[in-house]
């Protein structure tokens, strides 16, 4: 077995059996710590499978059925998938984006009173504007920070903080001061037409809230494998992830590359934000981050930085995420348990290269044993 595993983290395919790796061992990991509770792991597993809407349920309220949750996971999916590619297209030029939350903020923001409270505009018109407002939002706020980075050498992870903690209060003191809801303390709904969701769709008899921005999402992760497989711009900013001073011998603008990346990424998370704030909340909660910005890491560290592996790494984690409350009424265990496994999940996946070190190491181990062997038996 460890021979087997060891060709396969060396092989060919070994960032993706390093992902496989992590996922069984934050299996095991959970079940331990399940175990130690006192509750059954099986039991736990179904039950985030059945909250997503992928098994049925005992019982169902009026309206609702298997169909209602999944829909409601590909609502929470689609902003999720986005975040991710957003970190991915900045770590592929070696930045480190850590403000997707921010920017997400931002554009769910300006998105939302720009168009979201103009209840004369059709969905024609609503929905477009709605995506280019948090395509321009975010992307600028990323170009900023790829200027700083550029210009006066500010790490993106020091100028990204301070950046999330300025929209945070600055949008928080305009939702109380104009746009908040009395009764939720959160800030007034979007109108129907500009919700990147539509609401109350009747599918096998059953209520179900269809999101636009899944379709986004996947489209997205195809545009940007190709731009970073198949481009000359892709490549140059790969380059400059690699090896900024090499790229900028070989005529590559350092610069550049490092403001577009972050424009491109900011640009992304802005898409994440709208397709959050105006798809699946329709309301934004004043002098508040969401979490998915910080889970995104984890996502595109499971996925290997691949624009795909984000797809099948965004349902992963979106599983814990969005079965937890379901799991946590039938098992008995807090719903912080998914933010712990997707740690867990976030750790493991981390240590993919340290993985792939020791399999290699085991494996010239083996050839030095065997070579060894065949001069004694000579």
């Amino acid at each position: 077995m460890k021979k087997f595993l060891a060709k396969r983290l060396s092989g060919r395919h070994s960032s993706l059996w390093a992902s496989f790796l992590a996922i069984i061992l934050t299996l095991i990991t959970a079940s331990a710590l399940l175990l130690i509770m006192g509750k059954n792991p099986l039991v736990a597993f179904q039950s985030f499978l059945q909250g997503c809407g992928f098994l049925p349920k005992a019982n169902y309220g009026g309206g609702s059925g298997m169909l209602s949750d999944l829909f409601d996971f590909l609502n929470y999916l689609a902003p999720l998938m986005l975040a991710a590619l957003a970190f991915i297209a900045g770590f592929k030029t070696g930045l480190f984006n850590i403000g997707i939350s921010g920017q997400m903020l931002i554009s769910g923001f300006l998105a939302t009173v720009l168009v979201g409270y103009n209840k004369e505009l059709s969905a024609v018109v609503a929905k477009p504007l709605v995506i280019l407002i948090g395509i321009l939002a975010g992307g600028l706020v990323g170009a900023l920070v790829g200027f700083l980075k550029f210009r006066f050498n500010i790490h993106e992870v020091v100028s990204t903080i301070m950046i999330n903690y300025i929209i945070s209060y600055l949008t928080g003191f305009f939702i109380n001061n104009n746009f908040v809801n009395i009764m939720t303390r959160t800030s007034n709904v979007c109108s129907p037409a500009s919700r990147l969701t539509w609401t109350n769709v009747q599918i096998g008899g059953v209520n179900c809230k269809v999101p636009l921005g899944i379709v986004i999402a996947v489209l997205i992760a195809f545009v940007v494998k190709f731009l970073f497989d198949k481009t000359s711009f892709g490549f140059e900013l790969k380059a400059v992830g690699l090896n900024a001073q090499c790229a900028k011998y070989f005529g590559v603008g350092v610069g550049k590359s490092i403001v577009f990346s972050m424009a491109i990424s900011g640009a992304l998370a802005g898409l994440a934000g709208v397709t959050y704030y105006l798809g699946y909340t329709n309301t934004i909660i004043p002098k508040t981050l969401v979490g998915m910005g910080y889970d995104s890491i984890s996502v595109a560290l499971l996925g290997n930085s691949s624009p795909i592996g984000a797809i099948f790494a965004s349902v992963i984690v979106c599983i814990f995420q969005q079965g937890a409350n379901y799991m946590s009424s039938r098992v008995g265990v807090a719903k912080e348990i998914a933010s712990l496994i997707t740690g867990i999940m976030l750790l493991y996946a981390s240590c993919g290269n340290y993985m792939k070190m020791i399999a290699n190491s085991y494996l010239r181990k083996e050839m030095d044993k065997s070579s060894d062997r065949k001069e004694e038996e000579r």
